[in-house]
């Protein structure tokens, strides 16, 4: 971290912010040795999703497919299981997708702050309002995990840093603003529905992460609420 001594707050933070080397560095998950013959509990909304034949019964094609899809998106084991984590993150899609252009239907992130970056944990979904209007997203985002959740509540953006670097393990952290002891928004290399989630940071895709640097200044509040599914 750069002048780290005069910037308390983000020491205190870091810790549960930063993501072990391997994970931020988007580190691809290890091939399986095979494609797994056996079907899984949630094979026919696997086959679904993915626009296989809906028949329940797994079949080479489907475990190819299968695996490809959580080879993807960091989901191990890869080998192509139609289980409840790989359901799971199909499932999280299905209703990221289902909000369309009013991810504040339900009022939840304040219309009367002006620009606000808003993060629903719940449905893992970002995006940028200025009152009623929506300015920027709604974007997927992977926030943090069981036991370095991402804490809930109105924050403000009180430090950005867009070349910011780990001191801990020396990772990149593009984008970075920083609104709560140490989580922040920022670029990862990763998908957004890698599982199990981030050390506490809001990450994002580089595209989103330069869009939210551009709309976003010091000062400007964030609002974060719901419960991140696995916590």
């Amino acid at each position: 971290m750069r002048n780290i001594g005069r910037r308390g707050a983000v020491v205190l933070g870091v810790t549960g912010m930063v993501a072990p080397l391997t994970l931020a560095l988007g580190a691809a998950p290890a091939q399986a040795a095979s494609c797994t013959t056996k079907t899984g509990p949630y094979q026919k909304q696997v086959e679904k999703f993915l626009g296989r034949p809906v028949d329940g019964r797994q079949s080479a094609a489907d475990c190819t497919a299968i695996r490809a899809f959580q080879t993807k998106h960091g989901i191990s084991p890869n080998i192509g299981y139609a289980g409840p984590v790989t359901w799971g993150v199909m499932d999280l899609m299905n209703k990221q997708k289902a909000v369309g252009k009013r991810p504040n239907k339900a009022g939840k992130c304040p219309t009367n702050k002006g620009r606000i970056a808003c993060v629903d944990l719940t449905l893992q979904l970002s995006w940028i309002q200025d009152g009623g209007k929506l300015v920027y997203g709604p974007v997927p985002v992977r926030t943090g995990r069981d036991g370095y959740e991402t804490r809930t509540g109105l924050k403000k953006i009180y430090w950005r840093d867009i070349d910011h670097v780990s001191s801990l393990y020396n990772v990149p952290m593009p984008y970075s603003q920083f609104f709560d002891g140490g989580q922040a928004f920022h670029s990862v290399g990763l998908s957004m529905w890698n599982f199990p989630g981030s050390h506490g940071c809001v990450n994002m895709t580089t595209k989103d992460a330069k869009k939210y640097w551009s709309l976003l200044k010091k000062g400007d509040d964030v609002m974060v609420y719901g419960r991140k599914p696995g916590t």
